[in-house]
């Protein structure tokens, strides 16, 4: 698709979850938790959608002044800095999926699973503002309230979903689509104010 934004996050819908994983689920991910904590230099606001994408940049995990001065004075994003990037960001939303209950199978520190990110490596010079990276952050601010508040809605949603596992086997379809939603919106700001990947500013939406 032509106008497809260049940032994609999508989980696939698990048929049915596991009762038992779901009720120690938080016991079960403390392991994985620690390890991305890590890696990642992560650290939490308390907003899960939020901080699976921006703590692991605010926390120094994300490479992010390197990749905004070589934009600004070399007009260059080394690729290797990318793929760290790219890489923590899978990492970080594999770990964000479990947690949110959207899949059963122990999060990966290195395999896709089923949870895909995909994120476009820029044509810094033709694609990209050198300037720009110094007020992203800024201009992305209205995105941050809206994601706030909508993942606190979200942490309510996944209190339901635990009860609905535990009691049907299955997560519900609406539910998952939300949150899958919020994830990618949560993707996209954090690749246009923080991984600085793109200049087109994220849509106010949740499908792709």
């Amino acid at each position: 698709m032509p106008d497809e934004y260049p940032v994609q996050v999508s989980v696939d819908y698990p048929e049915s979850s596991d009762r038992l994983k779901t009720l120690f689920r938080m016991i079960l991910a403390i392991p994985i938790v620690v390890i991305l904590a890590v890696v990642g230099g992560y650290t939490t606001s308390g907003e899960p959608q939020i901080d699976q994408f921006a703590g692991p940049a605010l926390a120094g995990g994300v490479l992010i002044a390197g990749p905004l001065l070589m934009i600004l004075f070399r007009q260059k994003y080394p690729r290797w800095w990318f793929d760290w990037n790219l890489e923590l960001v899978r990492f970080s939303t594999r770990v964000s999926a479990y947690l949110l209950l959207m899949r059963d199978e122990y999060p990966s520190t290195d395999e896709e699973q089923a949870v895909h990110v995909q994120i476009q490596h820029p044509d810094v010079e033709n694609d990209l503002n050198r300037f720009l990276p110094l007020v992203k952050w800024v201009l992305a601010l209205p995105h941050y309230i809206i994601l706030a508040v909508l993942s606190s809605l979200a942490f309510l949603v996944v209190i339901v979903v635990w009860f609905a596992i535990i009691i049907t086997g299955n997560y519900p379809r609406l539910a998952f689509t939300f949150i899958e939603g919020l994830l990618r919106w949560g993707a996209r700001v954090t690749a246009y104010a923080f991984l600085l990947t793109t200049d087109r500013y994220p849509p106010f939406r949740f499908n792709p």
